[in-house]
């Protein structure tokens, strides 16, 4: 085992389970001794939460949601995911940029390009001295239908602006994740998360145990 840190990022629509499993997994590093880093997309710093509020609640268009969500990020990996992991610790957050591809590049139709470009400016930091595009080295994408998602949400909150969305605009963001996945398939484990509670809980100790980052 190593104390090196680690970057897991938890993917998938509302109502897929993310947040179950995050701590799960959390409970198991921390079993093992590791220090965990639980935080969230858009969010995680005073101001990304601010801007988290605004994104999720106010209309606007498909750029300016890109803008918010980038500058969010930025924030995110200066103040908290960069000096976690070089604390060492294991960051498990709950989105990254694979849900930006997917809810505005995918679902809101918005300019793949212009997202890859603000991708590369906004994550590029530097690791011993060279540029690295910061991302996860695991993103686990729970797969699960809009309409068993719909279900499971119904009546326990009021819907923010993309949980109000129709199931169309929801099977485009699976095909975001999806197009996400193919094009960097050793990065993505996919869950079904059509399943038990415990079916997904193995599913996810063993993609990370695949890796080498559990016992």
């Amino acid at each position: 085992m190593t104390t090196s840190g680690r970057f897991i990022s938890f993917e998938g629509i509302d109502g897929a389970g993310k947040s179950t499993h995050i701590d799960a997994l959390a409970q198991a590093f921390r079993g093992q001794g590791r220090a965990i880093c639980l935080t969230r997309e858009p969010g995680g710093t005073p101001l990304a939460e601010k801007l988290r509020a605004i994104f999720l609640h106010d209309p606007m268009d498909g750029l300016t949601e890109a803008l918010l969500v980038f500058a969010a990020r930025r924030d995110h990996l200066r103040l908290v995911i960069e000096p976690a992991l070089a604390r060492g610790e294991v960051v498990l957050c709950d989105r990254f940029t694979d849900a930006t591809f997917a809810y505005q590049g995918a679902g809101r139709g918005f300019d793949l390009q212009v997202l890859s470009y603000l991708e590369r400016e906004v994550q590029t930091v530097a690791q011993r001295g060279a540029p690295l595009l910061r991302e996860p080295g695991l993103t686990i994408w729970f797969d699960l239908p809009p309409e068993i998602a719909a279900q499971r949400l119904a009546g326990t909150r009021v819907p923010d602006k993309f949980e109000a969305q129709p199931a169309e605009f929801f099977r485009r963001v699976a095909a975001g994740y999806a197009q996400r996945m193919q094009e960097n398939p050793p990065r993505f484990a996919r869950i079904d998360a059509n399943q038990g509670l415990e079916q997904v809980r193995q599913e996810v100790l063993a993609a990370v145990r695949s890796r080498g980052w559990l016992a």
